[in-house]
């Protein structure tokens, strides 16, 4: 489908004005459509629009005219779109049709952003993982909150540089939102544009040149010591120690979250799991057991909770930190954080900044450090994200580092 705006000079009149036509070529097709009101002398005429007049001359409505002439290329390529979108033949009479159809475009005919994000997020449930599908969701809700604020013509078409700037200075400055998460923002529009663009739903590719936004942050996870020391303290309380042991179980096999909680009896052998991971898609993966991983399924065999205590990802969270606290892992913490530019340094005792993602980190680090080959311990974690993983290696190897210090050299 084409359009393009000729003078008609057949049609010149006593001012030497000549009317505009709209050409449309679609399927072949040629359309002839005479544009309302729109006339202009020869000379004004360039490159299919009007162009400015000189001072001393009467005003050739330049602006006024060129912005009609905009808004009807616009409005056939939304009819194009929709009726490609819904199998319509897109003939000469559907195209005149839809050109005289004052309510065309008014009531969600053509594909909206939001309703199309939402529409997004439904055809991605049944296979992506449910972390994904939140983080898909709290993209969309920050979009909105960034709506409301500044008023921003949320379209496929606005999805520019303008927006990537106004979206960047609400995150940063209104919501102090640090880089790494504006960076997972910026990845779930970008993913959310390329799937609609494969469905025709707008022709826009500004937002691949969006920058994401990366900082290395510090991998929180407890030593061998604070595990054990967390791992045999007798809880009063049957809430903490499921949630103790649950967390334990992920440090010594290295499981993310995700998948401890989806267990059933029928992925438990005698010395190790079988399980369809979530997150990476891998089919029957095996996970040895160690003594410390076998002894907490075996307290809950035959039992209402077997395999392990099932419970929900914020409580837990909320709750690993209260054990943490209670055995005292206070370790001081240093963490830096960054909104855009603004370094954020805190201070913290370490059971604050214990969750469920931490258990997996503690799996991976003391796994090194004990001597497990990186191989075997990938092949484990099924990490595949080379980048990600030498962060482990490095801090395994200045903790190696560090005792050999502490054992020869203070002689």
């Amino acid at each position: 489908m084409q359009v393009s705006f000729t003078l008609r000079k057949d049609k010149i009149t006593k001012n030497g004005l000549m009317p505009v036509r709209m050409l449309i070529t679609s399927n072949g097709e040629r359309i002839r459509k005479s544009v309302h009101n729109v006339k202009t002398l020869g000379k004004y005429w360039k490159n299919e629009r009007i162009k400015p007049n000189l001072k001393s001359e009467e005003y050739n409505y330049h602006v006024e005219y060129n912005k009609q002439l905009d808004d009807l290329e616009n409005r056939v390529k939304l009819i194009f779109r929709y009726a490609l979108l819904n199998d319509i033949i897109a003939d000469k009479n559907y195209i005149l049709r839809q050109l005289d159809n004052k309510n065309f475009g008014t009531n969600s005919i053509a594909p909206k952003f939001i309703e199309s994000f939402d529409e997004f997020i439904e055809t991605n449930r049944s296979s992506k993982a449910e972390g994904t599908i939140k983080k898909y969701v709290s993209t969309i809700n920050f979009i909105k909150d960034f709506q409301e604020y500044s008023n921003y013509d949320l379209s496929f078409n606005n999805i520019n540089f303008d927006f990537y700037e106004k979206f960047r200075d609400y995150a940063f400055n209104e919501r102090n939102t640090l880089n790494n998460y504006f960076g997972r923002l910026i990845a779930g529009i970008k993913t959310f544009m390329n799937w609609a663009f494969e469905r025709n739903y707008h022709e826009n590719l500004e937002f691949k040149k969006f920058k994401t936004v990366h900082n290395t942050i510090e991998v929180i996870y407890l030593t061998m010591d604070e595990l054990m020391k967390l791992y045999k303290h007798d809880f009063k309380s049957k809430r903490l120690e499921h949630v103790r042991d649950f967390y334990c179980f992920g440090c010594f096999t290295g499981l993310r979250f995700s998948d401890i909680k989806q267990l059933k009896p029928s992925n438990i052998y005698s010395d190790h799991i079988r399980l369809n991971i979530q997150k990476t898609k891998s089919i029957d993966h095996k996970i040895p057991l160690n003594n410390f991983a076998q002894a907490i399924l075996e307290k809950y065999s035959d039992t209402i909770y077997e395999p392990l205590p099932a419970i929900s990802g914020q409580k837990f969270n909320k709750y690993i930190k209260e054990c943490c606290e209670i055995v005292e892992i206070n370790t001081q913490i240093n963490t830096t954080r960054y909104i855009g530019q603004r370094r954020v340094d805190k201070v913290q005792s370490k059971h604050k900044l214990i969750t469920s993602h931490t258990a997996r980190k503690t799996f991976v680090t003391n796994s090194l450090i004990l001597g497990m080959k990186e191989m075997v311990v990938r092949n484990i974690t099924g990490h595949k994200d080379e980048n990600s993983f030498k962060r482990y290696v490095e801090i395994a190897e200045d903790f190696k580092k560090q005792e050999m210090d502490n054992t020869w050299n203070k002689f």
